[in-house]
């Protein structure tokens, strides 16, 4: 399912996600594929989406076809846009809403996890758009609990975001079974607010 992470310390955000596609039991490392990147660039921000391979494709279209319904400034901003685009995966993209046992759920889900960064900050958005924004580091995917005790146990001690990026990365290559190396990386400087 993918290891994806999300790191911010010295005036800079990080974004990294493993490279392994799979398709039933059949894994696709990223030496063998072209597309491999989880990331997907929007102007200054970078989304790293968990989950379906199909994700990908639709944000990719939407990207190209909605552009005009996203903006990731703040929590506010992302929740506004996934609001926006929920009818749009419904309609367009037929996105099938159903978790479980329907009687059970308060929202119609939209099925998605992401992690976002870009020069507001390092945010998370799950399948219930429900949006987090977060001080130090985050991972989903089926890899994180491993990434993020190896971003935990290096916080403090490596000084740049980049290596705490890596260092949950790795971890959640190597002892996920859904994920691996290569990885992708993207450095972002955080705006500095006025004040």
């Amino acid at each position: 399912m993918s290891t994806v992470v999300v790191v911010k310390k010295a005036n800079r955000v990080v974004i990294a996600a493993d490279t392994l596609t799979s398709f039933g039991d059949t894994k696709c490392r990223g030496k063998y594929i072209e597309n491999k990147d989880k990331i997907i660039v929007f102007k200054d921000n970078y989304i790293g989406v968990v989950g379906s391979s199909a994700h990908s494709n639709v944000f990719y279209s939407i990207i190209n076809n909605y552009a005009n319904l996203l903006s990731f400034k703040n929590r506010e901003d992302i929740f506004e846009s996934y609001l926006r685009l929920h009818p749009v995966l419904k309609e367009k993209y037929f996105l099938t809403t159903q978790e479980g046992d329907e009687s059970e759920q308060v929202y119609e889900s939209s099925q998605i996890n992401a992690l976002i960064a870009n020069r507001y900050g390092i945010f998370g958005v799950f399948s219930w758009r429900e949006v987090y924004e977060y001080e130090k580091f985050w991972a989903i995917g089926s890899g994180s609990s491993f990434a993020l005790g190896a971003m935990y146990a290096t916080y403090d001690l490596l000084s740049t975001p980049e290596l705490i990026a890596k260092a949950g990365i790795e971890a959640g290559a190597e002892f996920d079974n859904a994920s691996a190396l290569p990885y992708s990386l993207y450095c972002v400087k955080l705006k500095v607010l006025e004040k």
